[in-house]
């Protein structure tokens, strides 16, 4: 069935093209009685404008692209922060989504050909240089990952602290065999990485330092608890790239019959929802996704208004603590 054109809804108005066009974008010119007629038209019609059509007009889509990792709880929190934001802004959200049946680079090309008017990218893995080239055609903002200056816009959390932070807080509560289970390649997994090792190093533990391999799924946590239960001893503690490797590993640890806290105590990153559900209660690092969005929202906006030199902003994240975590057990 084709879908009804505007000249349609003029025919059934009994009234020009013109005039039907001013009607439906709210126009002042029409009377009330043709207003009334053309929106009953439109409404019998199940007439809708021809967004592709307008925005080429106007030369600004108002679509905000949003790239995201469809297995990522912590994406999923900040888009639907962002998309409060962006309403709040004028702009709706066009999601594209990474899967193993879809890169990174498929995803982007998908926003771009939807001709969004500026684009956010959560915690993308491209290389600086096709940042830079995607940004010299849009306004862009990463969120999550350090990259070199005069590439885009940047929002992100300070991973090192935040990885520092965790490290402190188990070692306040008295542990010092505190292993960490890696996030795997990229830039955030580097920083992160580099963060536990400071802290490490810092507090006197350097001589305790363990970094087990990971990536940023639950079986990476699962796969760690696996490799560790076949040894000797256990570490005290641990600090994870994210929840989801965290999750994996407490259920690991709780099915062979390891307490979380009693005997080994257990810290993510993200703050992500799953972390708060009652039978899990797991410490985290925050990186409060509603103020990164709001951040990002603001930079496309600046962008918009003229600003053209790039900037990072970096906030500072916050230990939550809840039931994963307490004192080392005694020798």
């Amino acid at each position: 069935m084709r879908r009804p054109r505007l000249q349609d809804v003029a025919t059934e108005a009994g009234v020009s093209t013109a005039s039907a066009s001013l009607v439906l974008r709210g126009a002042p010119g029409p009377s009330d009685a043709t207003r009334q007629r053309v929106t009953d038209a439109a409404a019998r019609l199940g007439y809708r404008p021809d967004r592709t059509a307008s925005s080429l007009a106007r030369r600004r889509s108002g679509l905000l692209g949003v790239l995201v990792d469809v297995h990522s709880s912590f994406h999923a929190d900040l888009v639907d922060e962002l998309d409060a934001a962006a309403q709040g802004a004028g702009f709706d959200l066009v999601l594209s989504t990474v899967t193993p049946a879809r890169d990174e680079a498929r995803a982007i090309e998908t926003l771009v050909d939807f001709r969004c008017e500026a684009v956010v990218l959560l915690g993308p893995e491209a290389p600086p240089y096709r940042l830079a080239r995607l940004g010299s055609a849009m306004p862009v903002v990463v969120m999550g990952r350090r990259i070199p200056s005069a590439v885009a816009d940047v929002v992100r959390t300070a991973d090192a602290d935040g990885v520092a932070q965790a490290v402190a807080h188990l070692a306040g509560l008295g542990h010092r065999d505190i292993a960490y289970v890696d996030g795997g390649r990229g830039t955030i997994s580097a920083d992160r990485r580099r963060g536990y090792r400071t802290a490490m190093h810092r507090l006197g533990l350097a001589a305790h330092a363990r970094v087990l391999p990971g990536d940023h799924t639950e079986a990476a946590g699962m796969a760690a608890a696996h490799a560790l239960l076949r040894e000797d001893t256990l570490p005290t503690a641990f600090v994870t790239f994210n929840d989801r490797s965290a999750i994996g590993l407490m259920d690991v640890l709780t099915r062979a019959g390891i307490s979380v806290p009693g005997q080994v105590s257990v810290v993510g990153f993200d703050d992500s929802p799953q972390s708060r559900w009652a039978h899990i209660e797991l410490t985290t690092v925050s990186q409060d996704a509603g103020e990164q969005a709001r951040h990002a929202v603001a930079a496309i906006m600046e962008r918009r208004n003229g600003r053209h030199q790039p900037r990072e902003i970096v906030l500072p994240p916050h230990l939550v603590v809840r039931a994963s975590t307490g004192t080392a057990p005694e020798s």
